[in-house]
């Protein structure tokens, strides 16, 4: 018979009582929290010849609003310029509720910050996409991104940053 550790199988089994033991994640909702498309040099800015120079910042934040459920964040600024001149600025926080259960807590964090945004990265990109061309550009089709590798280089990162600091202190 396999040991019990905190109610749940060695094995990964459910107990036989019909606990419900097993680790489950669930998308419960997305949506648009704040959107703003601004476009500051309209008309003028149709009549430049040179395509716009683009910087894109992503950020992720996460957390918890109720006991099982936890909010994910990903903000997307967007900064167009033609010659020195603004195009267009987007600033997009879309957001998805998670609903976890009995996951693991050093599993929560990975999973908020690198799953989380992968899932709701195409729903957000079709957000921007359609905000920049109902602004009179082309549709901005923003390239995929790796959030979970980004995850796991920041946690690299970080530990060997507190590996340096416990070293030298």
């Amino acid at each position: 018979m396999a040991e019990q550790d905190n109610g749940v199988t060695t094995g990964g089994e459910p107990l036989p009582n019909g606990a419900d033991t097993l680790p489950q994640v669930g998308l419960i909702s997305q949506y648009v929290k704040d959107l703003s498309f601004e476009n500051p040099n309209a008309p003028a800015i149709y009549q430049s010849q040179q395509a716009p120079e683009i910087n894109v910042q992503f950020d992720i934040g996460s957390q918890q609003v109720a006991d099982e459920v936890h909010e994910v964040t990903l903000k997307v600024e967007i900064r167009a310029e033609s010659a020195g001149t603004v195009a267009f600025l987007v600033e997009l926080a879309y957001a998805g509720l998670f609903g976890l259960r009995n996951v693991p807590s050093d599993a929560v964090q990975p999973f908020l910050l690198g799953e989380g945004p992968r899932l709701l990265f195409p729903f957000a990109r079709r957000v921007v996409a359609d905000a920049v061309r109902d602004g009179g550009f082309p549709p901005l089709l923003l390239e995929p991104i790796d959030f979970n590798g980004l995850y796991m280089q920041q946690a690299e990162a970080r530990a060997q940053q507190e590996a340096g600091t416990v070293g030298n202190a």
